[in-house]
Parts: C-alpha cells; sequence; structure tokens
C-alpha cells in the first residue's frame, strides 16, 4: 500500500442491473488507520461497494482509489494491499483450522518458517489452538468466522474489508469480533465494515455512512448524526432521514445487491 493519510477515495460510483440501479453516485472517503462503518439494510447496495472496492466487479461509473491504487487500471496492486472477509466463510471446511491458515500461507508465498510461525500466532490469538488440528467442519459458527478473519490476516493486509462480518452469530461471538477490530485498529489497520446492525456501527466505527437504496444519505461520526437527527441511536438517525429502519429483517426491496454476493 503506498504511504498515504487516506485509504479509500471513492467519487461517484454507480453501479445497475438491468434496470435496478444498485448504486447511486455514492462518494465516500476513509482515512488511514480508521474505521469506517457503511450501514444499511439488505439490499442497500453495501456489498456491491465492497466487491467493487476489491476488485471483483467493476463499476459503470465513477473512481475509485484503494490504497492509493486505481481499482480499474491497478486491479493486481490493490489485491495485494487488502483483506477481504464477505458474507460467505472462505473456510474449507474438509481441512482443519491449522490447515486453512497454512494453504493461506502457502497463497500469500510466505516462507516456510515465516509462515508457521504467522499460523501459529493466528491460532493463538484468534482462540483456535485447542480446536487447530480439527476439521473446520466441526467447528461453531463464531469459531468458523474467527478463522474466516485468521486467514484474511495471514498476509498482514493493512486495509481490510468485513462484509456483514457478525450476522448470524451470537452476541457473545459477536463480541469477541469487535474485540478483534478494536486490536487491529491499534495495530493501525484501516477497517471498511459493512453492517446491519445499528450497535456495531456505533461501537466500532470513527466515521458512519448510511446507505440506502444505493445512495449515502448521511455521513458522519455516529455523535454527530446523532445529534444531527435528535434521536439518541443510529436506528432514530435512519429512521429520521429514511423514513424505516436499518435493523436486520428490513429489506428495500432491491435484490440485486444480495444477487451479486451469491
Amino acid at each position: 500500500m503506498t504511504t498515504s493519510t487516506t485509504a479509500i477515495e471513492v467519487s461517484g460510483l454507480t453501479k445497475s442491473y438491468g434496470p435496478t440501479a444498485v448504486l447511486r453516485g455514492v462518494d465516500l472517503t476513509v482515512p488511514t488507520g480508521t474505521v469506517y462503518a457503511l450501514l444499511g439494510p439488505n439490499g442497500a447496495g453495501k456489498t456491491t461497494v465492497v466487491n467493487i472496492l476489491s476488485t471483483l466487479i467493476t463499476a459503470d461509473a465513477g473512481t475509485a482509489r484503494v490504497g492509493g491504487y486505481d481499482v480499474r487500471t491497478d486491479s493486481d496492486a490493490v489485491r495485494r494491499s487488502i483483506g477481504v472477509t464477505g458474507q460467505f466463510s472462505a473456510v474449507d471446511e474438509l481441512l482443519t483450522g491449522r490447515e486453512n491458515l497454512r494453504l493461506m500461507a502457502d497463497l500469500a508465498h510466505l516462507p516456510r518458517i515465516e509462515a508457521r510461525a504467522r499460523v501459529e500466532d493466528l491460532l493463538g490469538r484468534f482462540d483456535l489452538a485447542d480446536a487447530a488440528d480439527r476439521r473446520a467442519s466441526t467447528y461453531s459458527g463464531g469459531m468458523k468466522r474467527r478463522l474466516d478473519l485468521a486467514m484474511t490476516l495471514v498476509a498482514r493486509p493493512r486495509l481490510i474489508f468485513l462484509d456483514e462480518p457478525t450476522t448470524g452469530l451470537d452476541p457473545r461471538s459477536r463480541r469477541d469480533l469487535w474485540q478483534i477490530v478494536r486490536e487491529l485498529l491499534a495495530e493501525g489497520v484501516t477497517v471498511l465494515l459493512t453492517t446491519q446492525y445499528l450497535e456495531e456501527a456505533d461501537q466500532l466505527a470513527h466515521t458512519v455512512g448510511l446507505l440506502d437504496a444505493g445512495r449515502l444519505v448521511a455521513e458522519g461520526t455516529p455523535a454527530d448524526l446523532k445529534a444531527q437527527a435528535g434521536g439518541d441511536t443510529l436506528d432514530d438517525v435512519f429512521l429520521a432521514l429514511t423514513g424505516h429502519s436499518a435493523t436486520p429483517g428490513t429489506d428495500t426491496g432491491t435484490d440485486a445487491d444480495r444477487e451479486v454476493a451469491r
């Protein structure tokens, strides 16, 4: 990643699938070493933003730079700079936890001694050491999510995308992952987080962007957004600005975003 005070710069990002507009001119900036939470209901366009920024798909219009690199013209450099934990687990359930991490170390071309040390460090850090030699198919949902994130971190990326990382987890597992995000932040890692959980954005983010039907309807610190809408919670803010909630189970009626993620 090139040295910069800005990790992500997005301007005028648009994306449509046939007649369905998923993104409608999104602008956002993520300073280096911060957590940016993109908050919105199902179908708002959150996963599409992540897929464009991680070079999985291309935008119809607009520009985006990640780690100082243009996602369109420097896609290889972008991919080398980032780690991605998507909605759907990358864990191979036929492999053990240790084998999954070793596979990622091999893909990152880490030297053997460094790879071995990195794998053991991550197993300990993510509280997976005791289960390291069990097949991942025997892991709980929270353990699989921790392993998935550990796999993302094998190559020590300085910028990571977490696309709804705690969806479906129990409250304790969710809070465990929040603590991991805080530790990454303390190490100077930049995090772009998408979430439907208002509390998650409130707990973790320096900046929250409210995404609704493909538009960024508001952006600011959690405290600033609450003051702007005259509410005590981010749910109050979302309701004030959009007329509906951002909580799970609410849908804007746009299915294209979820189809991209499948």
